[in-house]
């Protein structure tokens, strides 16, 4: 089936479809990692977003039950320069076609994704359409044009109910505020020897509390942070009741619990190989991605947040601490570390710090 992509800004791309036959508007963001797609894929913090792959063939090595990170398919689609729908691994266990189709998530192949890089790196992310080849231009544009983004992604991609991930011989219980958790974190957690609480992200302090947690995890997610007013507001209850680990989206609602700013990138961070700089070490880290918001570095002062870690691409904010209350956080991915420093040390600061909070240091 032929396809087209039409951006907010005029420009039309032609190839040929996979996954849902469904015509769509979205965001139109780039992601720079060579492997991954079912991540990406599965990340609810891709959620209402179009993923332009920037290496070329994807699809070639299927999708297999166990490596998703959500129960679900959150993003819109795929812009692919070429997509096979033949895998060849030994543990797939079905196609990224056949699961797009299933989850309503539409892709397009066969297109110059170098182009449209270059596009969203100079002009920024903007609205998008995936819709059949024949669909009028000027109905394209029109619909793109009278378009308006979302702002609840979160209470969509959230769990509804509480469950529980737990681990033998475990140390500590942690509450964490889904806001659209990736698996692999709580996984981490439980390597860590901390038994779990997922709660949805409208969760009551009161109610985290009567969980009797040691810690209070907040994750990643989709959208702009200061839509989740209720996180927000629960972060500024338990500030200095609970240590905290915040991560993407957590990183950024801890920032504006304590007063700092957000604003919007021109065109996010995502890809596998971002070096960051920890500012207490001086040691770098090559680290994951995915956001479109950041942290106002300026807007720290007077905070009681300490800047912890720096992208080194951009300068952009990275990690931050309260030393005194135990909070801290990260804006990339520490559970998907690419090294060769590995950024899985921020849970063991976690650990660390539910071991001082405990012993009232």
């Amino acid at each position: 089936m032929n396809k087209k992509l039409v951006l907010e800004n005029g420009k039309v791309f032609y190839g040929q479809g996979f996954g849902s036959d469904e015509k769509k508007i979205a965001e139109i963001v780039f992601n720079t990692s060579m492997v991954g797609y079912q991540e990406i894929m599965s990340d609810p913090s891709y959620c209402d977003q179009f993923v332009v792959m920037t290496y070329p063939l994807i699809g070639n090595y299927g999708l297999t039950s166990e490596d998703y990170e959500s129960n679900g398919v959150y993003m819109s689609g795929f812009i692919v320069h070429e997509y096979n729908d033949i895998p060849s691994n030994f543990r797939f266990t079905e196609t990224l076609g056949d699961k797009m189709k299933d989850s309503h998530a539409v892709g397009i192949s066969g297109v110059d994704t170098r182009e449209i890089t270059r596009i969203i790196r100079d002009c920024g992310s903007m609205k998008a359409m995936i819709c059949d080849a024949s669909y009028p231009l000027d109905k394209c544009l029109e619909e793109l044009a009278s378009f308006n983004y979302r702002h609840d992604q979160v209470s969509r991609v959230s769990t509804k109910k509480v469950w529980y991930s737990r681990c033998q011989n475990y140390k500590f219980t942690v509450v964490a505020i889904d806001c659209g958790c990736k698996l692999n974190i709580i996984r981490m957690l439980n390597q860590f020897k901390c038994n779990v609480v997922v709660v949805p992200f409208d969760t009551t302090a009161e109610k985290i509390l009567s969980y009797k947690p040691d810690g209070l995890f907040i994750s990643n997610g989709p959208g702009d942070p200061v839509d989740v007013t209720p996180v927000i507001e629960t972060i500024k209850t338990l500030k200095g009741k609970l240590p905290m680990l915040g991560i993407c989206l957590g990183h950024q609602m801890i920032g504006l619990a304590y007063g700092a700013k957000t604003y919007k990138m021109k065109f996010g961070h995502r890809g596998a190989n971002h070096p960051v700089k920890n500012l207490i070490n001086s040691k770098i880290e090559i680290t994951s991605q995915n956001h479109s918001y950041a942290i106002d570095k300026a807007s720290l002062v007077n905070t009681g947040l300490e800047l912890t870690h720096i992208n080194l691409l951009d300068n952009e904010a990275e990690g931050m601490m309260d030393k005194t209350n135990k909070v801290i956080s990260v804006q990339y991915h520490p559970e998907s570390a690419a090294g060769p420093e590995d950024s899985r040390y921020i849970f063991q600061k976690f650990l660390d710090n539910m071991d001082l909070f405990k012993e009232g240091k």
